[in-house]
This record gives structure tokens, C-alpha cells and sequence, in this order.
């Protein structure tokens, strides 16, 4: 089986990251891999709903991948879920049109993963903060995956980069070309974990 995966890059400082840059750099190049930069595509905002819906309905793996913002996502990808995701379309009594589909946050914070907790410094876990996001994949009839997080960006040297860099060209192959267990994924509280077990 092959699955086309749709990867929505919203990242404002993009040429800052040196982790986002590892990471987009290991994409796979494939005709079944689409990367999409909003911030590229959309420097004024002014989203084209009708564009972005058809790249979805084309697509059955979305993927938002962004840097934490203040718990969140960057404000372009917050845009473009509250004007693309429509009433009528993505959901309500007649919006089904991405329902089966799976969504997967690939996500970049530059806190560690031990502040991620509730007795670190930030008091609740990258899971707990996504909930809403999962929550929005709920009512659009997806499935939310584990995320896929990279921590401590900031201090990050070369060999996490390389090590992170090739666990997401890693995780790319194996959505595109397996159909996921997800009954054995939701054993998995983030989707690094889970790819671990398949590439050793």
C-alpha cells in the first residue's frame, strides 16, 4: 500500500532553525510526498481556501509540522485551520471530506523534554498542550496520530540534528509505504517512539 502524505510546514523564522532544517532537508524526495511552506506560499495570509482544501481531499496523511508557539501553533497555521477547515466541508452535518483521513503534528520546541511534565517547568506534557489540535482532527472525522516531537532545539548539536533529521526521513518512508497498525500505534504516546521499534 502507498500512502500520499501532504506535510503543511508553518514555521515564520524557518531560516533561523537549524532543527527544521534537518528535518525538511531528510524528506524523502517522492511523488507521493507533497511539503508545502505556508509561510512561503501565503507571506501575506490571505489563504486560498479552495487551493488548500484540494491539496487535502488529494491527500490521505496530513501532517502540520511547526515549531511550539507559546503552547500553540505559529498564527499562519492557526489561519489556515480556522478558514480551510469550513463548516459544511471539513465538518457539521454534511462535512466529511477528510473524514478517514490521518493527522500527525511533527513539532520542534526548544524546551526539554523533561520541562514537558507535570512537575517540569512548563507543568504539562506535549500531548496535554496538543489536545486541542487533536480534538479539531476528532471533529473533522481524522484520526489524530502521536505526534512526532524533537526537544531542546536550542541547545541541540550536531548529532541530534543528524539523529532527529534521520528519524523523520524515516518515519516519512514508513507512513508512505506501510498501512499503519493503529491499534498497536495507540500503545505509543509519541509517534518517535513507535518508529524506533520499526527501524532497529
Amino acid at each position: 500500500m502507498t500512502n500520499k502524505i501532504l506535510i503543511i510546514f508553518a514555521h515564520p523564522l524557518f531560516e533561523k532553525s537549524n532543527a527544521n532544517d534537518a528535518l525538511v532537508k531528510n524528506i524523502p524526495v517522492s511523488d507521493n510526498i507533497t511539503f508545502h511552506d505556508l509561510y512561503q506560499e501565503y507571506p501575506e495570509f490571505d489563504v486560498d481556501v479552495k487551493r488548500e482544501q484540494e491539496l487535502l481531499t488529494q491527500h490521505d496523511i496530513i501532517i502540520w509540522h511547526h515549531p511550539m508557539y507559546w503552547y500553540s501553533c505559529p498564527p499562519l497555521l492557526k489561519q489556515w485551520i480556522d478558514l480551510v477547515l469550513e463548516h459544511g466541508w471539513a465538518y457539521g452535518r454534511e462535512g466529511f471530506a477528510l473524514k478517514g483521513k490521518l493527522l500527525l503534528q511533527s513539532i520542534t520546541t526548544g524546551g526539554k523534554k523533561e520541562n514537558y511534565c507535570p512537575t517540569g517547568k512548563d507543568g504539562f506534557t506535549i500531548l496535554q498542550l496538543m489536545e486541542p489540535f487533536c480534538q479539531t482532527a476528532k471533529v473533522c472525522n481524522m484520526k489524530y496520530l502521536p505526534p512526532f516531537v524533537v526537544y531542546g532545539t536550542h541547545s541541540m548539536d550536531a548529532d541530534g540534528l543528524t539523529k532527529y533529521g534521520t528519524m523523520y526521513g524515516q518515519m516519512l518512508q514508513h507512513l508512505e509505504q506501510k498501512d499503519l497498525d493503529l491499534a498497536e500505534l495507540s500503545n505509543f504516546s509519541y509517534f518517535n517512539d513507535y518508529i524506533q521499534t520499526k527501524i532497529t
